[in-house]
């Protein structure tokens, strides 16, 4: 019984070992197999686009979460600090400005609102819980009637007539995000002129500012060109 439990453990570890390198294993192209790691269909969310679904051969590439690319997901958990305040992640910057941010702030005026959390925590969150406050503030604006966030005291109507503004905030956000990472902007730097595509599909009309692949795509431009 020993020794075929340790041929199946050298057996399960030789297996472990393969798949680990296949995952490493470097194209022609100098890029890992690993980022476009097919995805099996039935283990597919229904909002993902998978890695498959970048064409290799055009240079094309997903910003998957099924790998290390997924960081540049605003959902990544990659701390950085904005204009003196620390944010665990850029969905944590973009659905705390959903909150009040302090004891005189309007949307705490009507009682039969809660807020569940305070800005300050969800400013720590990274990942579908920051995602999730994110949905949570939405229901609050709704009873509140308010298309309006805000960001160090000045409202924001980020799908309204400030859109550039909600733009140029999350681009500042996502240049901090990477200036204060050295391993994430070298990850960016090392896809070189691929095209980076989203994991997921935006509504239609949706604000720039929501095309995380896009602004990846310019930054990384300004990087390649220097100072």
């Amino acid at each position: 019984m020993k020794r075929i439990a340790f041929i199946f453990l050298a057996i399960f570890s030789l297996t472990t070992l393969v798949r680990a390198q296949d995952l490493n294993q470097v194209g022609a192209d100098g890029f890992p197999d690993r980022w476009w790691q097919p995805v099996p269909a039935d283990q597919m969310p229904g909002w993902e686009i998978p890695p498959q679904a970048a064409d290799r051969s055009k240079g094309e590439v997903i910003l998957s979460k099924r790998n290390e690319l997924g960081q540049f997901s605003n959902l990544g958990a990659t701390p950085f600090v904005l204009d003196g305040d620390a944010y665990a992640s850029v969905e944590a910057l973009w659905q705390g400005m959903k909150y009040p941010e302090n004891a005189d702030d309007d949307r705490l005026k009507n009682p039969n609102v809660t807020w569940k959390k305070t800005r300050q925590e969800v400013m720590a969150l990274s990942g579908f819980e920051a995602k999730a406050a994110g949905t949570e503030a939405n229901a609050n604006m709704k009873k509140l009637g308010i298309k309006w966030i805000t960001y160090r005291g000045q409202r924001i109507e980020w799908n309204g007539k400030d859109v550039q503004a909600f733009y140029d905030l999350i681009y500042r956000a996502c240049r901090a995000k990477l200036d204060q990472n050295q391993a994430l902007k070298d990850l960016l730097l090392s896809t070189k002129n691929l095209k980076l595509m989203p994991d997921h599909n935006e509504s239609p009309g949706a604000s720039a500012a929501y095309f995380y692949a896009e602004i990846y795509t310019k930054l990384r431009a300004e990087i390649q060109e220097g100072p």
